[in-house]
């Protein structure tokens, strides 16, 4: 598969990242862009994980802005915050250069739309391709999966933090169990407990693609993994037989967490 290249004014960056200076055309982005701000995370079976450095780096911020579409320009001019739109270039630009390199095409001739419920996809001149790809952000934590195919998955992250009044929030989120264990904790075991009942919940909600129409406090994770395991499957209720599997992308730094489809054996 061919690299990508960027169509954008040939223009000269010069920016300082990773303590290597570049100064190179734009038009050869796509053989520096992985030196940047983003790295290998984990390698589930047929799924890629990346870690996406969300720091605040003005060369990168603007680095990434050459790889906007004017849709996306647009949207990042929306945001009144310097937070979300830092979260929202740097991911995105991440998002396109992986998408390009994964499917061979120039990035001009690739679009990321929105289904009905927000749940993004690819198309490229127009027409739907076969990759999985679904995008969170957190603090300075990104992280984007990737799989061939229409596969579905969600993955989140989330920064943990102590300030929270995380018994009142799940009440709204979370089931009766879920609830419960939450409840008998204290201080950060409550707190990382929490986040990662959270990111495992939210990557399975995701990974459904149907938005916030589910109600959270319907289901609950499966108590394997709720007691300390790496991952488990899970099926929602009441729904179609879908299998996901569901995995604990944690670490000492933040929550995380991915959910797929596990596919039906013909």
């Amino acid at each position: 598969m061919v690299d990508c290249v960027a169509v954008v004014p040939s223009i000269t960056v010069e920016m300082k990242a990773c303590g290597v200076l570049f100064l190179q055309s734009s038009t050869h982005m796509s053989t520096e862009i992985e030196n940047l701000w983003f790295r290998p995370f984990r390698q589930i079976g047929e799924i890629q994980v990346i870690h996406v450095d969300l720091t605040p780096h003005e060369a990168r911020e603007q680095y990434a802005l050459e790889w906007l579409d004017k849709e996306e320009l647009a949207r990042w001019q929306r945001y009144l915050y310097d937070r979300p739109r830092r979260e929202f270039i740097l991911c995105r630009a991440v998002l396109r250069y992986s998408l390009c390199r994964r499917l061979g095409c120039e990035n001009k001739q690739l679009s990321i739309v929105a289904a009905d419920h927000g749940k993004p996809y690819a198309l490229v001149n127009s027409q739907l391709v076969p990759i999985s790809f679904n995008v969170s952000h957190s603090g300075y934590h990104g992280l984007i999966a990737f799989t061939q195919g229409h596969q579905r998955l969600g993955v989140d992250v989330e920064a943990r933090s102590r300030r929270r009044d995380f018994d009142g929030i799940a009440e709204m989120v979370f089931g009766p169990n879920e609830r419960a264990e939450i409840a008998s904790e204290n201080g950060l075991a409550k707190a990382h407990l929490f986040f990662r009942f959270w990111t495992l919940k939210e990557a399975l909600v995701k990974a459904l693609g149907t938005g916030l129409s589910i109600d959270l406090t319907a289901f609950e994770i499966p108590p394997d993994i709720r007691h300390g395991a790496g991952k488990s499957t899970f099926q929602f209720p009441g729904l179609d037989r879908t299998l996901w599997e569901l995995q604990d992308l944690s670490t000492n730094g933040y929550a995380a967490a991915i959910a797929a489809e596990i596919p039906h054996l013909s």
